[in-house]
């Protein structure tokens, strides 16, 4: 009997400190739970259910934007026999509703774990490419799901009371891409981040990775900010020689594999056994290095049986207490002029503890323009100074204004002419009615993001561009400008952002005169 208020096993086993905790990927499959290969993930998730070695099961959610079977359809035999089960949960494929709905039915079914994500942009399917949907994010999410925790209050028909529902138990938790090459989409993640724990997030898994410093200096900037509370857990992806080649092409959004590693990977795969001792060794040496520089568990994704496991498990074993300091150095793949900021630690390999980039800090106090700070940036701001600070310039003139107007929620229409073609010509802009633009530095996220984020950027820019379309990141771009102001550490200081589709349409400016946007109701929100 599967005990439906119960969320705290995962947290129990992540707060363990004589072991070193695991978890194992599995990636649903497509097709009914009678597919041939469903059999195989079926026959595979039993095994890792009844083994003693395997804390948890996680499973994906239609991974790599690809359609596959619901992944509570292999969860619930799983969490029925008893193992802890994570389910991952993205926001590609439902907006709020739909993922309100499949947290409920998670929740009514027992499942408690969840694994927030913003999720990877959809590729060809039945027909063609599915319209994605992004219509919150992984941050959003996280604080939806915080708010179902603690009784979620609705308001129904004309009742002015709302009503409270009874409160959920999840146990919520997110990833972060940690191996971002440029400053200004490395630190953009970190931020974010920490907004996903201040959100709700009670766990954190990091991206896969290939270098030890990048991996130690994820904990070191949590202890830095005093997170370190939050257990992290060690990502670690079995290679193989096809697999590295698309790591090495970045066709996987945000995973990043250097051409030094994939001539190695392609090298051993050239071998007898094609390399499969030489990755088994490697994903075990990854995990002793989690294990000893502190992350709390370890998380094995690319594995198909649990052969595979065991030995990878038995290898990292029969290392010795401190063999992961010599593998934190063998494994350091890093590339030329990478950001870290953290200062290296040259007798380990790793990041000097607490010794945070010095140049980086230097940085800080200079303003030295750049491309992304453009003379559209500063004059944007000026306006906006002038019009859209509360109570300030014009603002008290232009609420008075569009509260007379014959249809408040679209302005005078002089006005409302104005606004859609100045925003098309600067922004190519939607008209979501609920702008972020002060937010996001002047910077559209309905025009210029592929997954509309307003509440920093997705893990998927490979380089700093955008995983789907061959631009900038605009949150590298907004880091840019910031840093410029002296500001980048405020870069999501406004998080989280919950845009209302209700205002699609209207007028943006007069949403904010008359305090209807999503501006208001945090300002509403913020202590006096």
């Amino acid at each position: 009997m599967i005990d439906l208020q119960s969320n705290l096993r995962l947290k129990a086993i992540l707060s363990e400190t004589d072991r070193f905790p695991l978890g194992v990927e599995l990636v649903s499959t497509r097709g009914t739970m009678t597919q041939q290969q469903t059999l195989k993930t079926r026959n595979f998730s039993a095994d890792l259910t009844h083994s003693p070695r395997v804390d948890w099961v996680s499973i994906t959610d239609n991974a790599g934007g690809n359609p596959q079977l619901a992944p509570i359809a292999l969860g619930t035999p799983i969490l029925y026999a008893g193992k802890e089960v994570i389910i991952h949960l993205t926001c590609k494929d439902f907006n709020r509703y739909a993922l309100e709905s499949q947290l409920w039915l998670l929740a009514s079914q027992g499942f408690h774990n969840i694994l927030a994500l913003t999720g990877d942009y959809p590729i060809e399917s039945f027909e063609g490419r599915a319209k994605p949907v992004f219509d919150i994010d992984s941050v959003a999410l996280l604080t939806l799901i915080e708010k179902m925790n603690e009784g979620l209050e609705v308001t129904s028909g004309s009742a002015r009371i709302p009503t409270k529902l009874d409160a959920t138990h999840f146990f919520a938790g997110a990833v972060t891409s940690n191996f971002k090459f440029h400053e200004n989409t490395l630190l953009p993640q970190y931020y974010k981040l920490e907004k996903k724990i201040l959100s709700g997030a009670k766990f954190i898994i990091n991206q896969i990775g290939f270098d030890s410093r990048k991996g130690h200096e994820l904990l070191e900037y949590l202890r830095l900010r005093q997170l370190d509370h939050i257990p992290v857990v060690g990502n670690v992806y079995v290679l193989s020689p096809f697999v590295a080649r698309l790591f090495n092409q970045m066709k996987i959004p945000g995973v990043i594999l250097t051409n030094e590693l994939n001539e190695i990977c392609q090298k051993q795969g050239a071998s007898p056994d094609k390399g499969k001792k030489f990755f088994h060794e490697f994903a075990a040496k990854q995990l002793a290095i989690y294990r000893g520089v502190g992350y709390k568990a370890g998380y094995l994704g690319g594995v198909h049986s649990y052969a595979e496991i065991e030995e990878i498990l038995d290898l990292e074993k029969s290392f010795a207490p401190d063999d992961w300091k010599l593998f934190a150095r063998e494994i350091s793949f890093s590339r030329p002029g990478e950001f870290f900021l953290f200062e290296p630690d040259k007798a380990t390999g790793l990041c000097r503890p607490g010794k945070v980039n010095q140049a980086w800090k230097k940085s800080l106090r200079e303003r030295h323009s750049n491309k992304n700070v453009t003379l559209g940036y500063h004059l944007a701001k000026r306006f906006h100074s002038l019009m859209f600070e509360k109570g300030k310039g014009l603002a008290p003139l232009a609420e008075k204004i569009c509260q007379k107007a014959k249809n408040p929620s679209q302005g005078p229409p002089g006005m409302r002419f104005i606004e859609q073609l100045s925003k098309a010509v600067l922004y190519s802009c939607q008209d979501c009615g609920d702008c972020s633009l002060e937010e996001t530095a002047f910077l559209c996220p309905e025009s210029q993001c592929a997954k509309n984020q307003r509440n920093g950027p997705c893990g998927g820019t490979r380089d700093g561009k955008c995983e789907v379309f061959d631009y900038e990141c605009i949150w590298a771009r907004a880091y840019d400008r910031l840093k410029y102001e002296g500001k980048s550490e405020q870069l999501l200081d406004h998080v989280p952002v919950i845009q209302n589709q209700g205002l699609r349409g209207t007028s943006s400016w007069a949403n904010f005169w008359l305090g209807k946007d999503h501006t208001s109701k945090k300002a509403a929100a913020e202590p006096s």
